[in-house]
């Protein structure tokens, strides 16, 4: 080894364990969401040993946050086929395909029975939060050998799990965006955290109580804004403002009768009605920049570009400003990410929602998700960083892919195929059927996951996630 400050330095250091020991271990998939389950699937038909590894007290515990919202897209779209076949020879009877799910219905009728399968059971492990992933060994420096050397994965309980390959399925939700019009959190946002609720509150349920007869404002241009402005809408007394940057909420009101998905059109008509009838108060060009809390509430400051600033008192506030990706646990990896959307570099221009609904993502699959961390794969939600251009469909290719790969099988991991709403979802009828049934289906955009995600400004407004 060199004595320089800058010269080269030469470890000698043979890899460890052997090639050969780490394959004998399992594939850890981290998440037990519908993404992370699926990879469970796969991995359990092509009968590779795995571990499931959730932070959460039950599976799907993102989606539980927002179970009484009922999402966009039918069951059709949101069973993966492997998890099908499997549950399917447990004696499981799928649910209506043309029905919209809440949450809480995903978790009961699919993600439930999927978890307590004999194939899947006996390798999940709830309540176990990955706090970093690195290689046995090797900080992200080392080079020789590293390939070869097995992933550490580090629990939150000091416990180390070691791993032939990784795919972190752990979605966004625990990540929200801050509210702070530039991308970083307002002046006083930390000190007004009990008063501050991120998006999809069950304002009608269990979150009754915070809001009924309150003031409230709520932040954000996305679908869970616009779910949650519908929701406090219903409740007496209760004055509600809604803040937005932009100079217009056209996007947000979408395109009514001419949307390609039904539900999401009469969600937009609505709230745009409420909004001409003044029982919401919408404040347009608004900059979030600071937040008091004072004797009369929360004062909410917002700062424009040209530093004019205005304010808003509200006793409670909802912020739907969407979700970032948060590497920080495969710091010590080698990641390819795109310096705009979080991705992987060569999935990002395929996802940008400047370009891009969810309905015109094409296929890919291990190639594109693929790190220059050998065996290293983010998946679903996670995957697309920033871009609310995500589909479960889209996560559900994803994993087949990458678990195919991982099997060796390239020719089926390189033959990626996606059914996406354009052919389906968005162009479905199924949202008027149902609210003949049970009302307006309202909810996350594009019948996201585990995650709301924010309205970004794209330029065609056909498609269903944006």
């Amino acid at each position: 080894m060199s004595d320089g400050c800058c010269g080269p330095v030469t470890l000698d250091i043979e890899p460890f364990p052997s090639k050969a020991d780490s394959h004998a271990l399992p594939i850890v998939v981290i998440g037990a969401g519908p993404v992370g389950l699926a990879a469970a699937a796969h991995l359990a038909e092509r009968d590779l040993d795995f571990l499931v590894l959730e932070a959460g007290g039950q599976v799907g515990a993102s989606v539980a946050q927002w179970g009484h919202v009922r999402v966009f897209s039918p069951w059709r779209y949101n069973i993966d086929a492997a998890a099908r076949r499997l549950l399917e020879t447990s004696g499981w009877t799928a649910p209506d395909p043309d029905w919209l799910p809440t949450g809480a219905e995903l978790i009961e009728n699919y993600l439930t029975p999927l978890a307590a399968h004999p194939a899947i059971a006996p390798k999940l492990r709830l309540g176990t939060k990955v706090t970093a992933i690195s290689r046995l060994g090797y900080d992200r420096v080392r080079t020789k050998g590293r390939e070869q050397a097995p992933f550490l994965i580090r629990l939150d309980g000091g416990e180390e799990v070691q791993a032939k390959a990784v795919i972190d399925a752990s979605g966004t939700y625990a990540t929200p965006n801050a509210l702070g019009a530039s991308g970083l959190p307002a002046h006083g946002e930390p000190e007004a955290v009990t008063l501050v609720d991120h998006a999809l509150p069950d304002v009608l349920g269990a979150d009754r109580g915070a809001y009924e007869g309150r003031r409230v404002l709520v932040v954000g241009a996305g679908h869970s804004a616009a779910t949650t402005l519908l929701a406090l809408a219903e409740l007496k007394d209760t004055p509600i403002t809604w803040a937005i940057r932009a100079g217009s909420a056209a996007r947000t009101y979408g395109g009514g009768d001419a949307d390609a998905l039904p539900a999401r059109g009469a969600l937009g008509t609505r709230l745009h009605a409420l909004v001409e009838s003044g029982r919401i108060d919408l404040v347009t060009g608004f900059y979030t920049h600071r937040i008091t809390v004072t004797d009369d509430g929360l004062e909410v400051i917002s700062r424009d570009p040209s530093r004019a600033e205005r304010s808003i008192t509200a006793d409670r506030m909802v912020s739907a400003t969407g979700y970032r990706p948060d590497h920080s646990i495969a710091g010590e990896l080698r990641l390819d990410l795109d310096p705009i959307l979080g991705s992987t570099r060569a999935l990002a221009p395929l996802i940008d929602p400047n370009q891009h609904s969810c309905g015109t993502v094409p296929a890919h699959g291990v190639d594109e998700l693929a790190h220059p961390e050998t065996g290293y794969y983010t998946v679903g939600v996670k995957s697309y960083g920033r871009a609310p251009t995500f589909l479960m469909a889209t996560g559900y290719e994803q994993v087949r892919s990458v678990v195919a790969a991982l099997a060796g099988d390239w020719e089926a991991a390189r033959d990626v195929q996606l059914d996406l709403p354009e052919t389906g979802v968005c162009s479905s009828n199924l949202a008027e059927a149902q609210e003949a049934r049970v009302g307006l289906a309202t909810g996350v955009s594009g019948g996201l996951l585990a995650n709301p995600l924010s309205l970004v400004s794209v330029d065609s407004g056909g498609g269903c996630c944006g």
